[in-house]
C-alpha cells in the first residue's frame, strides 16, 4: 500500500508553483525565448552550441572522428550552453533550435547559414556532408539508420524516464523507478543480443549508430551514468561492455567526450573548443 494519497487528475491541468527536482528551475509548459542574447560565432564554418551530456557528446565525437580521418572542413567551434542556467532559452539559441534542446549546430560553409538541430539529424548531416560513417550500400545504410533511430526513440526512456526518477526527482517513487528500470534493462538486452555476433552495432563497421548509442548505453554499462550500475546489474551485459570499452578507447572518442564538459575530473573538462590544441 502506498503512503501517498491517491492522485486524481483535475479536469484541466494547471502548472504547479514548482515541479521540484534537479531541473525544476528550467521546466515550463511553453516554448520560446526568455531573454535576448545573441550566440557567439567563431572562426570555423561549423559552430556547435552544446553541453557534454550524452546527446551533446554524440556530435563532438563525430566531429573529432571526422578530423581524425583528415576532413579539415570538420574543424569547429564548440560553445558551452549551460542548460541549468537557461542558456538554451536565449533568443539566439531558440532561433537555431525552436525546441530549446542541445545540441544545435550552424554550418556557415555554404553561403547562407544552415541550422541543424536534433542530435540524430546532426549526425546524418555530417555523415552525408563528409561521406563518412554512413554506408552507401542500401542494406548497410538502412541497418545503420535503423539503429540510429532506435536510439533516438529509446533513450528518452533511459534519460527522461529512469534517470529522472532514479537520480533527479525530488523523491523516490517505486512505480516509475520500477517501470523505467525494466525498460532500461530490456533495451540493454536488445543491444547485448545484437552485439553477440557483431563487432559494432550495425555490423563490422563503426558508424554513426555507434556514436549515437555509445554515450547513453556505453556510459551505462561503464558505470558512468546515474550511479546506477549496481542497481541495474550492468555486468550482465557482457557484449555491450566489450563494445563500449572498444569504442571508448578510440582517440577521437576520448577527445570528443571532453568537449563542453563541466563535470568529472579536471583533465576531462574542456568547456569550449575552438582549435584542436584546446583538447591537448
Amino acid at each position: 500500500m502506498s503512503d501517498h494519497a491517491k492522485y486524481v487528475p483535475p479536469a484541466v491541468w494547471v502548472p504547479p508553483a514548482s515541479s521540484g527536482g534537479t531541473f525544476a528551475s528550467i521546466n515550463r509548459p511553453v516554448s520560446g525565448a526568455t531573454h535576448d542574447k545573441a550566440l557567439p560565432v567563431g572562426k570555423h564554418p561549423i559552430q556547435l552550441y552544446s553541453l557534454g551530456t550524452p546527446n551533446g557528446v554524440k556530435v563532438t565525437i563525430m566531429l573529432e572522428e571526422l578530423l581524425a580521418l583528415g576532413h579539415a572542413g570538420a574543424e569547429y567551434d564548440a560553445w558551452l550552453i549551460r542548460i541549468n542556467e537557461g542558456d538554451q532559452f536565449s533568443s539566439g539559441f531558440v532561433e537555431i533550435n525552436p525546441n530549446s534542446k542541445i545540441p544545435a549546430m550552424v554550418d556557415h560553409g555554404g553561403g547562407k547559414p544552415l541550422r541543424v538541430f536534433e542530435s540524430g539529424s546532426i549526425l546524418m548531416y555530417l555523415a552525408e556532408k563528409f561521406d563518412a560513417f554512413l554506408p552507401k550500400d542500401g542494406a548497410a545504410r538502412t541497418e545503420t539508420l535503423n539503429w540510429l533511430f532506435w536510439q533516438m526513440g529509446s533513450a528518452p526512456f533511459v534519460g527522461g524516464g529512469f534517470g529522472h526518477f532514479y537520480a533527479y526527482a525530488p523523491e523516490k517513487l517505486a512505480y516509475p523507478i520500477d517501470r523505467y528500470a525494466m525498460e532500461t534493462k530490456r533495451q540493454l538486452d536488445v543491444l547485448d543480443r545484437q552485439l553477440a555476433d557483431k563487432r559494432f552495432i550495425a555490423g563490422d563497421d563503426y558508424t554513426i549508430a555507434d556514436m549515437a548509442i555509445w554515450p547513453w548505453y556505453g556510459g551505462m554499462v561503464r558505470g558512468e551514468m546515474y550511479e546506477a550500475a549496481e542497481f541495474l546489474s550492468v555486468h550482465e551485459y557482457r557484449n555491450v561492455k566489450r563494445w563500449a570499452d572498444e569504442v571508448g578507447a578510440r582517440p577521437a572518442v576520448v577527445r570528443g567526450r571532453k568537449v563542453n564538459r563541466v563535470r568529472g575530473a579536471p583533465e576531462e573538462q574542456v568547456a569550449e573548443r575552438h582549435q584542436a590544441s584546446d583538447l591537448d
